[in-house]
């Protein structure tokens, strides 16, 4: 990446960053992301590109159609994990790695105490919205 270049990792570390009960580590020389002990995104550089992987679950025939037509991109692994590469000029498109994020954040949440948070922030909304009208 040259300097004048953005980051293409930065939004979607800053969505990850703002989901309920989130906390941002580091595995390897990854970027993680947890909720709760589940992790829901692994994202960083590797091998002179950018590495993001994902848990997913409905969105897992999707990422399997595009791993057939873009083997070097997108990889779906044995387990939900997805792998995506990309670099600052081909960026993972908004569209997919914000419907892929919100998924892997469910997913992680359901399975893990971090269920408590999710509840609470949704209570949260749910107050905020009645006390609107």
């Amino acid at each position: 990446m040259t300097k004048n270049q953005k980051d293409p990792t930065q939004p979607i570390r800053l969505k990850a960053s703002q989901y309920a009960g989130v906390d941002e580590g580091t595995a390897c020389t990854q970027s993680s992301f947890k909720v709760g002990k589940k992790a829901f995104l692994f994202i960083g550089m590797q091998g002179g590109r950018y590495k993001a992987m994902f848990k997913l679950h409905d969105s897992r025939e999707e990422a399997a159609q595009l791993a057939d037509k873009n083997p070097d991109q997108y990889e779906v692994g044995s387990t939900a994990w997805v792998t995506v590469r990309f670099t600052a000029e081909q960026p993972v498109p908004k569209k997919i790695w914000t419907k892929w994020l919100d998924e892997s954040y469910h997913l992680s949440v359901a399975g893990t105490a971090g269920k408590t948070n999710a509840r609470t922030a949704t209570k949260k909304k749910r107050t905020a919205a009645k006390k609107k009208k």
